[in-house]
Formats: structure tokens, sequence, C-alpha cells
């Protein structure tokens, strides 16, 4: 295994992760959640 082949192998991990997480943020069961922690420095105490 030469560097090249841990470059492309490290290259499509991290775009997998990417790809993990953009699907986590964008899933419909945390949008109420994001939408109030965006709420949270308006709310006055």
């Amino acid at each position: 295994m030469d560097i090249t082949t841990m470059r492309v192998i490290f290259t499509l991990l991290s775009f997998a992760c990417f790809i993990g997480i953009a699907v986590w943020a964008f899933s419909r069961g945390n949008r109420e959640r994001f939408e109030e922690a965006a709420r949270l420095p308006f709310q006055q105490d």
C-alpha cells in the first residue's frame, strides 16, 4: 500500500463523514431542536 492509496482512502472516508454529518444536520427529526436553539439568542429572560 503506497501513499497515494492511503490518500485516496482518507479522502473517501472524509467525504463519507461529511455526507453523514450533512444528512444528520438536515434530517427532519432534528429540525425542531435546531430551530429552538436558533431562537435562544432572541429570547428575553
